[in-house]
C-alpha cells in the first residue's frame, strides 16, 4: 500500500476538503476490508473533526454472493434501514478497494441494472442532500486491471489525488461559466462527427468534492438533441466485462445504431435494459494533469486531461438532465491525438490542448 503520509493525506482530503465534515454530523464510511489502512485513517479526521463515524464495512465475496443466489424478488427487494440510513447520514465517504475487479463478470448485466433500478430511492437520496464522495485505495486488483505493479499503480493514483485542487477550482468556475453561455455542443474526431444541445443546462465543475481524485466539468445533453455518430478509441467497462470498439449512431437524441468489436451482446443488453438508456445523459471534459494513461478504471478515466466522455443513460438533475434510466455507462472519446471540441461553433480543444479566446479566458476569467 501507498506510503503512511500519503494514506494520511488523502485521509484528510477526503474528510476535510471533500465532504467538509463538521461537529455533531453523522459520516458514514463505505468500504471493503481492503480498504483497512485507509478506512481508519478517514475514522481518526472525522472524529477529530468532532462529527459522529458510521462505519460500513462489506466484504469482497458478499456482493458475488448475493447475485449468485438472490431471486427476482430479493433482487427488486428495497432494504429499508439503508433507505433509513440515507435519510439520516450527512456525509459519504465510499472506497472503493476490490480484491477481484472481475468478480461480478459472471453475472448477467440485465440482473445488474434491474438491482441499481430496485436500490434506486436510496441512491437518489444520497445524491439529493448528502454530501458525498468516491475514492479508491489501490490494490493488488487495481493495478493489475492498468497492467502495472501495485508500486507503480500507487505513485500513478497519488500523483492524480495530490493536485491543487484549489487552483482547479478556480479554473472549472471560468470554465463553467463558457459552458453556461454555450448552445451547441460538437466533437469531431475519428468515426466520430456528433452533436447535441446544451442550452438552457447547468455544467457541475468537479474539483474533489464527489470525486478523488477529480478533474472534470460536466453537463447533460437536452435529451431529443444528439445527432450523428461516434466512436470510441477506450474500451468501456461494465460490472467487471470490457465492450471495446464501441460505435454508436444517435437519431433525434436516442442510440438507432450500435456495434461493438468485443461483447456487443453486453452493449445491446444495457442499451434494452429501459427507454432512458438510448439517450445520453452527460457530456463531460476531462482535465486532471496527473491521469495520463488509461486504467480501465472510470473514477480515474473520466478525467484524464484531453479526453471527453458521454454516458449512456441516466442524467444529474443538478445539471439540468431530465433522463430517466437505471444505467448510467460512461464512455470515453481520446482527442488528445486526432479530434476536435466545439462551442457554438468554436474551437475548445484540439488534439488534447485547450485553446485560443476559450483558454486564455479560462486562465484569467
Amino acid at each position: 500500500m501507498g506510503s503512511e503520509k500519503q494514506v494520511e493525506r488523502l485521509a484528510g482530503i477526503l474528510v476535510e476538503h471533500s465532504v467538509k465534515a463538521r461537529k455533531g454530523e453523522i459520516v458514514r464510511i463505505s468500504c471493503g476490508e481492503q480498504a483497512r489502512p485507509l478506512a481508519l485513517a478517514v475514522l481518526r479526521k472525522v472524529l477529530r473533526a468532532g462529527a459522529h463515524p458510521l462505519l460500513s464495512v462489506g466484504f469482497d465475496d458478499a456482493q458475488r454472493i448475493f447475485f449468485e443466489e438472490a431471486g427476482d424478488a430479493q433482487i427488486a427487494h428495497m432494504p429499508p434501514t439503508k433507505l433509513y440510513e440515507a435519510k439520516r447520514i450527512d456525509a459519504d465517504i465510499v472506497i472503493v478497494a476490490p480484491g477481484n475487479t472481475r468478480a461480478l463478470s459472471h453475472i448477467p448485466p440485465r440482473k445488474l441494472a434491474e438491482r441499481r433500478k430496485a436500490t434506486r430511492p436510496i441512491s437518489e437520496i444520497v445524491l439529493r442532500r448528502v454530501r458525498w464522495v468516491l475514492t479508491n485505495f489501490p490494490t493488488e486488483s487495481l493495478a493489475q486491471e492498468t497492467d502495472r505493479s501495485l508500486p507503480e499503480y500507487e505513485r500513478l493514483y497519488y500523483r492524480a489525488v495530490e493536485q491543487d485542487w484549489g487552483e482547479m477550482a478556480g479554473m472549472f468556475r471560468r470554465a463553467k461559466r463558457i459552458l453556461d453561455n454555450s448552445a451547441r455542443v460538437r466533437i469531431v474526431g475519428k468515426e466520430t462527427d456528433l452533436s447535441f444541445s446544451i442550452e438552457g443546462r447547468s455544467a457541475i465543475p468537479c474539483a474533489g468534492e464527489y470525486n478523488m481524485p477529480d478533474g472534470e466539468i460536466f453537463t447533460a445533453p437536452v435529451e431529443d438533441s444528439t445527432e450523428g455518430k461516434i466512436y470510441y478509441e477506450f474500451p468501456a467497462i461494465y460490472g467487471g466485462r470490457e465492450v471495446s470498439g464501441i460505435r454508436l449512431t444517435f437519431r433525434k437524441g436516442k442510440v438507432v445504431k450500435a456495434s461493438a468489436e468485443k461483447n456487443e451482446s453486453i452493449l445491446a443488453e444495457m442499451l434494452d435494459a429501459d427507454p432512458g438508456a438510448r439517450v445520453l445523459g452527460e457530456f463531460g471534459i476531462g482535465a486532471n494533469a496527473g491521469v495520463t494513461d488509461f486504467t480501465r478504471d472510470i473514477l480515474l478515466d473520466e478525467k484524464m486531461g484531453g479526453t471527453i466522455h458521454l454516458a449512456i443513460g441516466r442524467s444529474y438533475p443538478e445539471s439540468g438532465g431530465r433522463n430517466r434510466s437505471a444505467v448510467h455507462w460512461d464512455m470515453i472519446k481520446d482527442l488528445r491525438k486526432e479530434g476536435e471540441l466545439y462551442l457554438d461553433g468554436k474551437p475548445v480543444l484540439r488534439t488534447g490542448h485547450l485553446f485560443g479566446k476559450v483558454l486564455r479566458g479560462m486562465r484569467k476569467g
